[in-house]
């Protein structure tokens, strides 16, 4: 099995579902409530274990409830949580997510309070690695493990999504594939135009770099060009997390020696069945169905 490592947030995730996302202030009658794993390397580390590849995670948690039971979670999907910090007096990270009936949501997330910006990223944890991947919620962390797999020559994974632009500048340099949200990319330069704004960052970095689009795929600067990816139509019943399984899959693939595209296909077909399968980490693609779902003429 490919292995893959993954430094950056977990968060403890409260699913709130209604019928209609609020249009305005007031009180909302919740008609389901469930409470999951989610945070974006998180996330993407029970994906890759998923996929039948081998995931560590890296990340800070509080002695607190919310810590154990991520942590607890992480273990029974299967991921390596040597390099996990557990911080006594800090707060881990939670998040309410408001949830419609057509998977769309809004999201709420407290990064957590008192966890260590110096706590490790174990170099051990990367022998036998064969890409690594980082988001933007802990940039120490991100540095520490994109430094160790340049001086290994692996792959490394940018989770660009929306942060302070000077942190998405700092870390995508580090990188050598940056997957930017559409957010992710407007902060990174400025506009909200996709397709000039990925032209605008491949020319700022010596990078491979894209940007997902939701339903509509992804925009890849291939050659000079813009490249797009189409995704399958699903209905959908949760998009939550599905960027970040998007991240995973496409480390696992780099891990595996797919190419870019390759690669991305079966990132896109995991992250459909993602958002088709519902909210948490027991909702988490297989391999088989990703790739019966890649084979699909689509995109």
């Amino acid at each position: 099995m490919a292995k893959v490592v993954c430094a950056g947030i977990g968060v403890l995730d409260q699913v709130w579902e209604l019928p209609a996302l609020p249009a305005a202030a007031g009180k909302y009658i919740a008609t389901g409530l469930r409470v999951v794993g989610g945070g974006m390397a998180a996330n993407a580390a029970v994906a890759i274990a998923a996929l039948g590849g081998q995931a560590a995670w890296c990340g800070r948690l509080g002695a607190d409830a919310a810590g154990a039971t991520l942590l607890a979670a992480l273990r029974r999907h299967g991921v390596d949580t040597r390099g996990v910090t557990i911080a006594e007096d800090a707060r881990s990270p939670t998040s309410a997510v408001l949830l419609d009936g057509e998977g769309e949501r809004i999201l709420a997330v407290f990064p957590g309070a008192g966890l260590p910006e110096e706590a490790p990223v174990p170099p051990e944890l990367l022998d036998g690695a064969g890409a690594v991947l980082a988001d933007p919620r802990w940039i120490g962390g991100a540095e520490r493990l994109f430094a160790q797999a340049a001086r290994r020559g692996l792959p490394r994974v940018f989770d660009a999504d929306i942060a302070p632009r000077a942190a998405l500048h700092r870390l995508a340099r580090e990188a050598e594939h940056v997957i930017f949200s559409e957010r992710g990319l407007a902060a990174f330069c400025g506009h909200a135009d996709a397709q000039a704004g990925l032209a605008e960052a491949a020319a700022m970095l010596p990078a491979q770099v894209a940007v997902t689009l939701g339903a509509q795929g992804s925009l890849w600067w291939r050659e000079g060009r813009p490249v797009h990816l189409g995704a399958p139509r699903v209905q959908a019943r949760d998009t939550t997390g599905c960027g970040d399984v998007f991240h995973g899959a496409y480390a696992l693939a780099l891990a595996e020696g797919m190419a870019v595209l390759d690669a991305a296909r079966l990132a896109t077909a995991a992250a459909a069945l993602k958002a088709a399968r519902g909210s948490g980490w027991d909702s988490m693609p297989d391999r088989g169905a990703a790739e019966a779902m890649s084979a699909q003429g689509w995109g």
